[in-house]
């Protein structure tokens, strides 16, 4: 890599032998002139309607200061930050304004023939997609976690039309923005490839056509990101302010980014430097270089043990440690300690020359002449906050300040490129620019022994996602050699980016939200997974440069460093799906993407998206790798990544519980709505699929939930339900349809070759085992028949739950004939075997509730399915206390990874 890589100039060009510059504004460059219409209101330019509505927030920031997650910063810093109204730096007060003005233009889009006033969406969206990561958009800045638009775009095209409103709280880079907006092109490659996709899928092409899209996030850091994405980009006039400011940070930083070629010339130019640390050897105290020792140039390795160059001990990593140095710190006015490094490669290009040695007495004269120099332009010294990951650099490289993740060379060419782009007109576009340059510019960077002695891709690094680590070996990437590659990323993105301001974008937590009930038509959103990623800590970085700050105090995290439990993380996901719910229109969508592996966290945000009142019709899983949504066989299962479809139910529904003094009969209303909300037919290559959501025991946990949820008694067992489903709807492959859509089931499975029932291929639980034992017993078999292929099928169940033996789970949900074989029941015969199942599991729980009654009786293993009975019966009887006094007994883990036992522990923890 070198300055020029990507550029839109010659070296020749840049230095100088040609002036770029001198016809850089023509008449064909687009005008910041012109006249705009902004909500309601005409400005003689974008500058004025900038520079009124920024006036105006400035009016309304005490006000907006009491709204939860208002950033840390001042007035000023918050209104240099804003683009108002389109994208403010805290909460946006015309959030409600944008949704009445976007209201007004679907009847002109109705009247257009762009839109449907009945239009409606029954099925989720259950359509594979493919889609991957390597597209200008997602490429041009990084975050710690993004979903492609592309991929997005499916779902805004399948659950809304033109002109509808699309919300996403936890918006990150704005991503969905970005989706809804990009409806708009039917033209480009990304449109073309979805367009095929819906002809074979759907038969017909989406509807396309601009969505609007409301973007918020409590990290200022992420929505200015997000601002810049959902915003019109004039390619031309930034890039000529672009090269313009590179050409300056040429003339007065290029000096120290120089080093010599191979004849000594100092002609070439710095990509990055490789430094290492200076370590100690505890067996004789002498100082060695790290790389020099452990890095194994004849076996082209690292080694993991090494000598002591001093008195040959044998060392690793592990028990040598880094020398700290003192030094003074010119920003604190104080010493301060530091890891001590010296640099050991540089890695440059001088013309055609490519550079790669140990650093010669140039190098060494030059960082010097750095040390020694004085910066007076600003950068952050911000103190890093008390959390999980700041905690690494504290305590192994004596890092407390922001400005101390920079080498000195670095420090000074981001300081003077900030103050460029802030003093430029076009600062707020700028911007995005440099956040995307600051963590690259760190000393967070890698240097990968692998790539380097094996090739296959360079081996700079990036840091370690989701950390501040900083290693022993780190990379110092040239400010100028990154500037120089992005000289042209405006004119990569322009195709993408909205062509006209169609969004909004703000900063403040998702558990507020400032617009008005039932004003949303969709939401997809990615909000953070209990533990997984500190934004805040990592934000901590970026964020100081644009002097606003997340005000964690509602971060919906995980973190013991701020004293947040996984309660607290449920609790503000709770909250915050409750206004997600508020503002959506009733019987519209919500899609959530979730990120994580933990099973506990899972069963959290099922149970707050239940608790809000949101009905879940679909789980589908996301190969973020091979970017690939991929139907899943269990509502329970965290292999992958998943999107959770769920939705509003509506206000018909809402009123009839409210209304009917009938509670069983509100049963087959709530059912016929669910069903109508699921997947009609699932097709995997020439094979129909389950769809899990249809199973007679996913349809009575919806109904279980809804009921409990909305603090409703439950009117029926589970063998009255199934009784019930037989006699109202349509059975198909133990599947339920209403009887229109199991027309539609049966003619688009005539055209499939065979049908794939939803199964898991091990035992890890009650209900698995007898899911197994149906698939087995599909023709009758003997307990010796089934009992070497039941132990071949066990795996490992969930800490404390009690697995029952094979014969007693024969026993209580199958029948033996005659000759000792164990078949399946007709449905005739099921009622009387949940009977015999109930009144075992009765005499289970009541076992528990006798220890969980004696002074010190802890559970530490107990059957799953009992306290699953247990429980919705203590729900039935409002007896609260068992269910809390017996689930406060538990392991801790049974409860909170088992979706069932948490709805009702929650429930009952707030009743008693």
């Amino acid at each position: 890599m070198s300055y020029y890589q990507d550029s839109l100039f010659s070296e020749e060009e840049i230095t100088g032998q040609k002036n770029l510059f001198s016809d850089t504004e023509n008449d064909d460059s687009p005008k910041a002139t012109e006249t705009v219409t902004c909500l309601g209101m005409t400005f003689a330019s974008d500058d004025e309607r900038r520079s009124y509505f920024r006036a105006e927030l400035r009016k309304k920031l005490p006000e907006l200061r009491h709204i939860e997650g208002f950033p840390i910063g001042s007035d000023d810093d918050i209104i240099n930050l804003s683009d108002p109204p389109y994208y403010t730096a805290c909460p946006n007060p015309w959030l409600n304004d944008f949704i009445a003005e976007w209201e007004k233009e679907k009847l002109q889009l109705e009247a257009e023939g762009k839109r449907s006033a009945d239009f409606e969406v029954t099925e989720p969206y259950a359509a594979d997609v493919s889609e991957g990561k390597n597209n200008p958009v997602y490429m041009a800045h990084t975050y710690h976690t993004k979903c492609p638009h592309p991929a997005i775009m499916r779902y805004i095209l399948h659950y809304t039309q033109p002109g509808d409103i699309v919300f996403d709280g936890f918006c990150g880079t704005g991503m969905t923005g970005v989706a809804a907006a990009a409806c708009a092109n039917s033209k480009n490659d990304i449109a073309l490839r979805i367009s095929e996709e819906w002809k074979d899928n759907f038969g017909k092409l989406p509807n396309w056509g601009a969505r609007h899209s409301i973007c918020g996030d409590l990290s200022p850091y992420a929505a200015n990101i997000a601002s810049f994405y959902n915003s019109p980009v004039n390619a031309e006039l930034l890039e000529a302010e672009v090269k313009r400011i590179y050409q300056e940070m040429l003339d007065e930083c290029g000096w120290m980014y120089s080093t010599t070629n191979s004849h000594g010339k100092p002609v070439g130019k710095i990509s990055f430097v490789v430094w290492s640390d200076v370590m100690a050897c505890p067996n004789c105290g002498e100082e060695f270089v790290f790389w020099h020792q452990a890095v194994d140039m004849e076996n082209k390795c690292m080694k993991d043990n090494f000598n002591c160059p001093h008195c040959n001990a044998l060392l690793s990593k592990k028990n040598a440690h880094s020398v700290i140095e003192t030094y003074f710190d010119e920003a604190l006015g104080d010493v301060q300690k530091r890891v001590k490094s010296v640099p050991v490669i540089v890695v440059a290009k001088a013309g055609s020359e490519k550079i790669q040695r140990k650093p010669n007495e140039y190098d060494l004269e030059l960082l010097n002449r750095i040390e020694s120099y004085k910066i007076t332009s600003f950068y952050p010294t911000y103190a890093l906050p008390e959390g999980y990951n700041t905690e690494q650099p504290k305590r192994s490289r004596e890092i407390f300040h922001v400005h101390q993740f920079f080498t000195k060379r670095n420090l000074i060419a981001l300081s003077k490129l900030y103050e460029k782009i802030e003093a430029s007109p076009l600062s707020n576009s700028l911007r995005f620019l440099f956040t995307s340059m600051v963590n690259r510019s760190t000393v967070m960077n890698r240097f990968s022994s692998r790539n380097y002695f094996q090739g296959g891709g360079g081996w700079c690094l990036t840091g370690l996602n989701g950390t501040l680590y900083v290693p022993s070996l780190p990379m110092e990437v040239s400010v100028m050699a990154q500037l120089s590659g992005k000289l042209n990323i405006y004119e990569t993105l322009k195709e993408y980016l909205p062509k006209s301001k169609v969004n909004a974008t703000y900063v403040s937590s998702a558990d507020e939200l400032l617009f008005l009930n039932n004003s949303i038509d969709y939401i997809f959103t990615d909000p953070p997974f209990g533990a997984n990623i500190n934004y805040s800590e990592l934000n901590s970085l970026p964020e100081p440069w644009l002097k606003v700050i997340t005000n964690n105090g509602h971060e919906a995290i995980e973190n013991k460093a701020q004293g947040k439990t996984e309660h607290t993380y449920r609790d503000t996901m709770t909250a915050c799906f409750r206004e997600y719910f508020r503002v959506l229109k009733p019987g519209k969508f919500m899609t959530v993407e979730f990120s994580n592996t933990s099973a506990a966290v899972w069963n959290t945000i099922q149970n707050a998206l239940q608790s809000s009142g949101f009905v879940i019709t679909n789980v589908a899983a996301l190969d973020k790798q091979q970017g690939s949504f991929k139907a899943v066989t269990t509502t329970t299962a965290v292999k992958q990544d998943l999107v959770i479809t769920c939705y509003k139910p509506s206000d018909e529904l809402t009123e009839k519980f409210k209304t009917s003094e009938d509670l069983a009969m509100n049963v087959w209303d709530f059912v016929e709505e669910l069903l109508c909300h699921l997947p009609v037919h699932l097709q995997k290559g020439n094979k129909t699929t389950a769809v899990v959501e249809r199973s007679p025991k996913i349809l009575f946990d919806r109904v279980i939930s809804y009921y409990v949820q909305h603090g409703y008694p439950v009117p029926m067992n589970a063998a009255d339900f199934q009784r019930g489903l037989r006699e109202r709807f349509v059975e198909r492959d133990g599947m339920f349809f209403t009887a229109e859509q199991s027309l539609e089931y049966d003619t688009k499975r005539a055209k499939t070759e065979s049908y794939e029932a939803a199964q898991s291929m091990f035992v890890g639980s009650e209900a698995e085992g007898i899911e197994w034992l149906k698939r087995e017993l599909v023709e009758p078999k003997t307990y010796q028949d089934l009992q070497p292929e039941w132990m071949q099928a066990l795996v490992q169940t969930k800490k404390g739950d009690n697995l029952p033996e094979l014969k007693q789970i024969l026993e209580e949900n199958f029948l033996k004939d005659d000759e000792g074989r164990w078949y399946k029941p007709d449905p005739e015969k099921e009622a009387d075997l949940e009977k015999v199942r109930a009144r075992e599991l009765a005499r289970n729980f009541k076992a528990y509730v006798e220890l969980a009654s004696t002074p010190k009786g802890k559970i530490k293993e107990a059957r799953l399915e009992a306290l699953r009975y247990g429980f919705r019966e203590c729900y039935k009887e409002k007896d609260f206390a068992t269910i809390v006094k017996v689930a406060q007994r538990l392991p801790e883990a049974l409860v909170m990874e088992d979706d069932v036992l948490l709805q009702f522990y929650d429930i009952a923890i707030n009743r008693v």
